[in-house]
């Protein structure tokens, strides 16, 4: 029997995997509204991947794909909140405004590099500005284990990857050492 490795896995369901070029460039932004349609395919087009990826893998902790992710280097990003029940984030154009000086630091994963896991340090509240299909700007507070996901996702659309935002000497770790899945992030309350 042949064992296949978790990113092998996202790259049969169509993730780019760490090294290609489209994970280190900066996404362009869309011109909305004039790019609507464009905006709206490439949405639909995430859905789709993030439907196929959960048929998969379970997220107990939520799950985001950007554009760059799947080969699409636009400024879009999807975000399946932990809470199933909550309705999904799209995020167009979207840039964090303000974050609070109060950190933490978890355990993320990333479908581009499903292999390892490592340890982030994140602000636990973030502000962030979204742009509209009908081009207004919307502004929304995200905390916590949601302000993470959003923040992963926005990574990606400026060309980065969580292990740029590790602490010096650390290293991610290999998925099977890391053994937490399915647990959500721990938060002082």
């Amino acid at each position: 029997m042949t064992t296949v490795r978790p990113s092998e896995q996202m790259r049969d369901l169509g993730v780019v995997q760490y090294g290609a070029p489209v994970l280190a460039e900066v996404a362009r932004t869309f011109d909305l509204p004039a790019e609507k349609d464009t905006a709206e395919q490439t949405v639909e087009t995430l859905f789709a991947s993030m439907e196929r990826i959960a048929r998969v893998h379970p997220f107990a902790k939520g799950m985001g794909i950007a554009a760059p992710q799947i080969g699409i280097g636009r400024a879009a990003a999807v975000v399946q909140p932990a809470d199933l029940a909550a309705a999904p984030i799209v995020l167009l154009n979207p840039r964090i405004t303000a974050r609070s000086q109060e950190m933490d630091e978890q355990y993320e994963g990333c479908l581009s590099f499903f292999d390892v896991r490592g340890m982030v340090p994140r602000p636990l509240t973030i502000t962030v500005v979204t742009t509209e299909l009908d081009g207004t700007e919307v502004t929304t507070v995200y905390e916590r284990g949601l302000a993470r996901l959003i923040a992963h996702e926005i990574d990606h659309l400026d060309g980065l990857l969580y292990t740029s935002r590790m602490r010096p000497g650390v290293e991610p770790i290999p998925v099977e050492e890391y053994r937490q899945t399915g647990r959500s992030w721990a938060y002082d309350q």
